[in-house]
């Protein structure tokens, strides 16, 4: 054991839990009926030992998640963020052709939202209620519905993008479509601010995040169209490997949004300031961590290398 505990090499987990716990009843044992003997003394020590190291272990870990939120997932946002702006753009666009088909063809709403969703709406302004098919499910099982659904659909549109990245820019496409028609079918009703102060309390985060996960898949279809100077293999698993790390940082704000719609966004109507409140930010959140951050410390730790450069010189 003490030669285990000794080495510098890391632990398996599991094995250190183990050697914890057969020490600490070791330890008891001796205590209990050999209080003054030297076995007792170097099962203790034996136990700090393994004590330190398990704490070592979960400090280690808290530092790793520590590293990826704050450095290591705003860097590789800035990296790919010409893919963001891609994706973006490709999203806004369609979102600005869904309103405008809505608009010139009364049947584009049916046709992109189907004529179960559009006649249950039109039930519900009709009785006071526009946006009552957000109560329609107990919020628990709406919970866990809307977030394992949105995480489904960000793993799409980032999968997607293995197909040269059009398939990403399909799927964005097509989401985007939907939104600019369910907001120009709200507003056709003169509901527009409503459902606004409605929509938008989960839609801030979950939008940028079907957007971020679109961008995730450009990058990954990027990472095999565009190797640079690596081969197509290597570019392609760097681009994997760091696709899928901005798919994982982007779970628990689907997370968030899935709580916020299945247990705020129902409430919503009631009073607009609280609303507006989480929209407002929730925007903040989404233009300081995924745009401004990403930007600045890019910029904080390229002048630190520059100044040290600039030191290092003989003159």
């Amino acid at each position: 054991m003490d030669a285990i505990l000794s080495d510098k090499k890391s632990v398996a987990p599991d094995t250190l839990s183990d050697l914890f716990i057969q020490l600490t009843d070791d330890l008891a044992y001796a205590q209990s009926n050999y209080p003054e003997s030297k076995t007792t003394l170097y099962l203790n020590q034996l136990t700090r030992k393994a004590h330190l190291r398990i704490f070592k272990t979960k400090k280690e870990r808290l530092k790793r998640l520590r590293y990826f939120w704050v450095e290591e997932l705003p860097l590789i946002l800035y990296k790919h963020r010409k893919a963001m702006r891609a994706s973006f753009l490709v999203f806004f666009i369609s979102c600005i052709i869904g309103a405008f088909s809505s608009q010139k063809d009364d049947t584009f709403v049916r046709l992109i939202l189907g004529d179960a969703y559009v006649n249950t709406t039109i039930n519900n302004i009709e009785e006071g209620n526009p946006l009552g098919i957000y109560e329609s499910m107990s919020p628990t099982r709406m919970f866990f519905a809307i977030t394992g659904n949105n995480i489904r659909v960000s793993f799409l549109v980032f999968g997607a993008g293995i197909i040269f990245s059009i398939g990403a820019g399909f799927l964005l496409f097509y989401n985007g479509v939907m939104l600019g028609t369910f907001q120009h079918f709200f507003y056709a009703k003169n509901l527009f601010f409503i459902s606004f102060a409605t929509i938008w309390v989960h839609g801030t985060l979950e939008i940028t995040s079907i957007i971020v996960a679109g961008g995730a898949g450009i990058a990954l279809g990027n990472s095999f169209l565009f190797p640079g100077t690596y081969s197509r293999v290597v570019s392609f698993q760097n681009g994997a490997r760091e696709s899928v790390k901005i798919i994982i940082g982007l779970v628990p704000v689907f997370i968030v949004a899935g709580f916020l719609e299945s247990y705020v966004t129902r409430y919503s109507h009631v009073s607009v300031v609280p609303a507006l409140f989480i929209i407002s930010f929730s925007a903040a959140f989404v233009l300081f961590y995924f745009v401004y951050y990403p930007y600045k410390l890019h910029k904080n730790l390229s002048n630190g290398k520059n100044q040290l450069q600039r030191g290092s010189r003989p003159w």
